[in-house]
């Protein structure tokens, strides 16, 4: 046999190897491999979709497997673009942007559950106005909401099922989430046990300021959308530029990458055009930092 021949022979060994591997994972299901691979990458995105909508942590195994994915397509577009090192380069950095994703979506989870904090301390408020002690009016506002700010009410409500204490599962409640307007909240939802008053008074002043404080933090936005718009597109021109020109002369980028010196001088933009795009969101961003 010629020596030229064997690494042919073993990358077609690893090659069948693979493909009975993943035949073997992919391919138990009754209904084929294509609905096999549907479910797999269904089940792969999903820590994604839970983290927005019910600001779930995922384990490690699911981000784990996120990573994977994200990494095989960053190889496969990087090796298609600019060629197998821009490619690995990329599959390195597919960890971060998994965990990215993920605490981009329970951040807009816990934005989410603050904005509604309003509607439900009027809710709360209506329940106690109609005689309900606290912790029937939390069960029963809780049952009436909907969106994440319901699935965390129902939680304090599961928590007062099972005997918790009122202020312990408020407690519990606000500890999830760390946020000022929650502590808030929680200290109003308690503050009666303390020192007695009016609670749905206090809840419906709650209602009132983070309503207002709402609207003020809009029309902030509305004010800077433009400057922040330039500044965003300012810090993507050059990578807008360096893909109109692959499309004008392909393998403009893969010439980058084979001089050492321009791959350098690439990496250091990049990294200066990230801290730019870092340090305009941090800047243009409202509300607690």
């Amino acid at each position: 046999m010629s020596p030229a021949l064997l690494p042919v022979l073993l990358a077609g060994l690893a090659a069948s190897l693979g493909a009975a591997a993943v035949w073997e994972i992919l391919g138990r299901d009754e209904r084929g491999l294509g609905a096999a691979v549907g479910i797999w990458f269904r089940a792969t995105v999903e820590p994604i979709r839970r983290a927005r909508d019910e600001g779930y942590l995922p384990s490690s195994d699911e981000r784990l497997r996120l990573a994977a994915a994200l990494g095989l397509a960053a190889i496969v577009g990087g090796w298609w673009i600019a060629g197998p090192v821009a490619g690995l380069v990329l599959a390195f950095g597919s960890p971060l942007i998994a965990g990215w994703l993920i605490s981009r979506g329970r951040r807009r989870f816990r934005r989410s559950v603050e904005g509604s904090l309003p509607e439900a301390a009027r809710a709360i408020a209506d329940c106690l106005s109609a005689g309900h002690s606290l912790r029937g009016a939390i069960s029963a506002a809780a049952v009436s909401l909907e969106g994440p700010v319901s699935s965390e009410l129902d939680m304090v409500r599961y928590d007062l099922e099972a005997g918790a204490p009122t202020a312990q599962a408020v407690a519990a409640f606000a500890a999830r989430f760390g946020s000022p307007r929650v502590d808030a909240f929680a200290t109003a939802l308690i503050s009666q046990r303390l020192a007695g008053g009016d609670l749905a008074s206090l809840l419906r002043r709650f209602a009132d300021g983070a309503a207002e404080q709402d609207r003020v933090a809009q029309d902030a936005r509305s004010a800077t959308a433009q400057a922040r718009f330039t500044g965003y597109l300012v810090a993507a021109m050059p990578a807008g530029g360096a893909l109109f020109v692959e499309l004008i002369r392909p393998g403009f980028v893969g010439s980058i990458a084979g001089s050492v010196a321009a791959s350098v001088i690439v990496a250091v933009s990049i990294a200066l055009q990230a801290a730019g795009f870092v340090a305009i969101s941090r800047l243009a961003r409202i509300g607690p930092r």
